[in-house]
């Protein structure tokens, strides 16, 4: 399942830092403007304690975490929406992502230009939220013309675009005071549609990073920067990650058994990346199924609510094509059993049919017939 999350902010907020910790890539860091262009891309992995232990039973050949991708979005700047800073450029990266994390500068350093000559991550958000928005609002009123024009064809599909023009007026008013069109629920499954096929900027789960620094990231609630940025995003009900960009390129560059001497030091009990892979999951809505055997052990990606058959169409088309049925293990019995045969032989595998909803932590077999 490749779904991106773009890593969006203004510039030299230390986007690429973070980006190139999190895919331990050379995304080019320096102190201006558009040092990025090109958007770059990072598969990271997302951190689980389960597969290990899965994998300490099976003793797999190989072991597969559950993945997901990272764009690096260069940085937008105030009329970004007008195409100031090559605008339009970046924000239809922006626009092929599907959540959002906007990183904001949570630090004091003279020696680091911020673009607006401040550090004030609630106004850098703000700034780029306002530029969203104003590029959806763009997107909405044209969407309201073409449903003006067609609505006089009358019949349904005049009611369609009666109803379509009812969204995009609620949609502008909202725009046009700067809240994003995430925060407008629609209930019925017409609206809904009109919403998704205009593929807003402001309609994807965001969260975001305050990037604090290296004295503030054991204990980043007593950064006032932090606590402005985690207030805001409290009212807004999302979520914020506090993590120290530096530090994090610094552990991306270590070896793994010099990693919890450094955390340690730093005063952490794990990556701050982790913690963001972990957070970008679950925005997203994702849970993970497991597959265990001697050849590898491998968590797999689905949405939260997904069935038997969807989960095995994650692994090939034909799984979900040819379904008949699953076997589940649920992965703490899988453990503490010692694996598949115990399970079975003690009745903790279940056989489950196409309405079985995965759970997050289900180990899995699928059997098919094509």
């Amino acid at each position: 399942m490749g779904l991106a999350v773009g890593i969006v902010g203004l510039p030299n907020v230390g986007k690429s830092t973070l980006f190139n910790a999190l895919s331990n890539a050379k995304a080019e860091a320096a102190n201006y403007p558009f040092c990025t262009i090109e958007p770059n891309v990072g598969v990271v992995p997302v951190p689980d304690a389960r597969l290990e232990k899965l994998a300490a039973i099976a003793k797999p050949e190989r072991i597969l975490p559950a993945t997901i991708n990272f764009v690096d979005i260069a940085g937008l700047v105030r009329g970004a929406s007008k195409g100031e800073g090559l605008g339009n450029q970046f924000l239809s990266h922006i626009r092929e992502c599907d959540a959002v994390v906007q990183v904001a500068r949570c630090f004091e350093d003279p020696n680091v230009v911020h673009v607006e000559n401040r550090v004030d991550p609630v106004a850098d958000v703000e700034t780029i939220t306002t530029e969203l928005c104003l590029k959806d609002l763009d997107t909405v009123q044209k969407r309201a013309d073409r449903a003006r024009k067609n609505m006089k064809a009358g019949g349904k599909q005049g009611e369609l675009e009666k109803r379509a023009l009812e969204v995009c007026d609620a949609l502008a008013t909202q725009l046009d005071a700067g809240k994003p069109a995430r925060l407008t629920k629609f209930e019925d499954e017409t609206a809904q549609g009109v919403v998704r096929d205009m593929q807003l900027l402001t309609s994807k789960p965001t969260f975001y990073v305050a990037n604090v620094d290296e004295a503030s990231i054991a204990s980043p609630a007593e950064n006032k920067h932090f606590q402005a940025l985690k207030a805001y995003a409290d009212q807004h009900g999302e979520k914020v990650v506090a993590i120290c960009a530096a530090i994090e390129s610094q552990i991306a560059e270590l070896a793994p058994e010099d990693r919890p001497d450094f955390l340690a030091s730093a005063g952490l009990t794990e990556p701050g990346l982790n913690v963001l892979a972990r957070t970008a999951f679950d925005l997203l809505g994702l849970i993970t199924y497991f597959t265990a055997g001697e050849d590898e052990v491998r968590a797999w990606t689905i949405h939260r609510g997904d069935r038997a058959p969807q989960a095995a169409g994650v692994i090939h088309t034909d799984f979900e094509r040819g379904f008949i049925k699953a076997e589940v293990i649920w992965w703490e019995d899988y453990i503490a059993l010692g694996g598949e045969a115990k399970a079975r032989e003690k009745g903790k595998l279940a056989i489950e049919g196409k309405e079985y909803l995965v759970r997050d932590g289900d180990v899995m077999h699928f059997r098919f017939n094509v």
